[in-house]
């Protein structure tokens, strides 16, 4: 379970959440970024050039067969040493409180993150990417192929003013 060692801030609010989980997970290995306190992650993945590297458990290595026809990837990971719980933040960068689910935070109810990866090379059962902003030895959940005929959504919008109360 996530920590609450970074706490909230004035005018954020937690959800109570339920005693037992609906569902269950495997890692199937492992980010090594070189961040190893938050504060010296870049906000996204756009924000750095840093190399990084995916270890896949020994299990799952059969999945990345033809990994290489792929230029970019989605990485799909859990923060897991995140606050959980969180459903009205305060960020730093906003003039108000925001709803979990209007931000990309990694404090929420399920510590999910993502990022659109850049595959630089697979060496082994290891892959070498540019587009993290992780903190070194968060565990990972699944890796997908990026289309960007499917995937990009060009004409997205994002209201950064956040109309509603």
């Amino acid at each position: 379970m996530g920590t609450d060692e970074f706490g909230t801030r004035p005018g954020e609010e937690m959800a109570a959440l339920p005693a037992d989980f609906d569902a269950g997970l495997y890692f199937i290995g492992r980010l090594r970024t070189p961040w190893q306190a938050r504060q010296d992650c870049p906000k996204n993945g756009l924000q750095t050039d840093a190399l990084c590297t995916v270890e896949l458990d020994p299990a799952y290595v059969p999945g990345l067969r033809a990994v290489t026809g792929c230029t970019h990837l989605i990485l799909l990971y859990w923060m897991d040493r995140a606050t959980r719980g969180l459903v009205v933040q305060r960020p730093r960068h906003a003039d108000g409180p925001r709803g979990t689910f209007s931000l990309r935070s990694p404090a929420r109810p399920n510590p999910i993150a993502l990022s659109v990866v850049e595959l630089i090379a697979r060496e082994g059962d290891t892959l070498r990417v540019r587009g993290l902003d992780c903190l070194d030895g968060t565990p990972l959940l699944d890796i997908k192929p990026y289309y960007a005929s499917t995937d990009s959504r060009p004409e997205a919008q994002v209201d950064r003013a956040g109309a509603e109360p």
